[in-house]
């Protein structure tokens, strides 16, 4: 597999749909501008559903990637390696708070067990079992996958992709229940930015200390000098300081633009997939939404080198998918006043002669103006 080959997939959202969308909102008794982000990203959505007028987001589901990481071992996380199962149980138990959002906007809610470090016995039925492998390599010192595994991953992400869009699904709330992630992610984006560990290195959504931070920064550091000589292949690199929820979500990623189904992202471990996908087909991030700033530097650089911008920046870093979904109701009132505001009514043809004959009588008393000016004598 080589993931280069998505860049001959995907293309850009209609643009000539995106330019009858901007002509009839010209046409709105609202004035143009006065909606703000709302109007950008209506037509956005209209290019992209190639649409006009846009149709009603019906169909949203969050998906999460689920997913341990063997750095966490190092204590770079706010919660124990090999717990990411417990994030699992709880959102489909309701405990968390994307469950309760998710509760409250009626939005389904899918889990996609990519590498967790668990016994099969401990998940709901609920989840997607689709397992790579057990976990994921510590990788400072170790790949995070094989070459095969990390194949399965992205093909696993695919396949998902697939299936959301035959399923009817019209928007993906995309996020991660992971341990460890945002240390993989981080160094992700800084292999890819060509930044020092220092410069990516957050606290990550459950918040770590100072020395936490100094060693996630470290292992950070170390996976950077075994991520560099490997920049010249996608694949490689997710296998190398990925992990199989990451390689997965990015597989997952390039094969929603090719499906024309839109993407919005969370946090920095969405962003850093993000990232990778852009390096593989870089019309890929035309169809997705940066759906919040997380707080993370890591997430930022990413956005920034994607041109992607954040629809809300509310403080939130709880992760998992929280952010991002809170920015879904701003999406769907986008799509909604795009489709039902009132256009102004047409000019009647009486109404077309008198602004004529406005237009006649204005031209007149301008010309008589003028020559009653050159007519004047010149002053002293």
């Amino acid at each position: 597999m080589n993931l280069d080959d998505f860049s001959d997939l995907i293309e850009r959202p209609d643009g000539g749909l995106r330019r009858d969308a901007e002509e009839r909102r010209e046409r709105f008794v609202v004035p143009p501008g006065a909606l703000g982000r709302l109007d950008e990203l209506g037509e956005w959505l209209s290019a992209a559903q190639q649409a006009v007028p846009v149709r009603p987001i019906e169909q949203p589901r969050v998906l999460l990637f689920a997913g341990d990481h063997g750095v966490a071992s190092l204590g770079v996380s706010g919660r124990a390696a090999g717990s990411a199962h417990e994030l699992v149980r709880a959102t489909l138990e309701g405990a968390t708070p994307l469950a309760v959002l998710a509760r409250r906007f009626s939005v389904p809610v899918r889990i996609v067990d990519a590498g967790l470090d668990c016994d099969p016995e401990l998940l709901p039925e609920q989840v997607v079992r689709t397992r790579v492998r057990r976990g994921s390599g510590r990788i400072d010192i170790e790949n995070a996958l094989t070459a095969e595994e990390a194949e399965r991953a992205v093909r696993l992400g695919m396949a998902i992709a697939d299936e959301e869009a035959d399923s009817g699904t019209d928007l993906v709330v995309l996020g991660d229940l992971s341990v460890g992630g945002t240390t993989a992610a981080a160094t992700l984006i800084a292999a890819l930015c060509g930044t020092d560990a220092s410069v990516v290195t957050g606290r990550g959504g459950a918040g770590i200390d100072d020395l936490a931070w100094m060693r996630k920064c470290a292992a950070i550091r170390d996976a950077l000098r075994r991520a560099r000589p490997v920049l010249g292949d996608q694949l490689e690199l997710l296998a190398t300081v990925g992990g199989a929820d990451l390689a997965a979500m990015t597989g997952f990623l390039l094969q929603s633009a090719v499906r024309r189904l839109p993407v919005i992202l969370d946090g920095v471990v969405s962003a850093a997939c993000a990232l990778v996908g852009q390096r593989a087909a870089f019309r890929a991030p035309d169809w997705w939404l940066a759906g919040q700033l997380s707080g993370e530097p890591a997430q930022a650089k990413a956005l920034d080198r994607m041109a992607l911008n954040p629809l809300l920046d509310h403080g939130v870093i709880v992760g998992e998918g929280s952010g991002a979904l809170l920015a879904l109701p701003f999406v769907q009132a986008a799509a909604a006043l795009a489709a039902e505001l009132p256009e102004r009514a047409p000019a009647s043809d009486e109404d077309a002669e008198r602004d004529e004959e406005d237009e006649e009588k204005d031209g007149e008393e301008t010309a008589d103006s003028e020559g009653a000016a050159v007519g004047e004598p010149a002053g002293d």
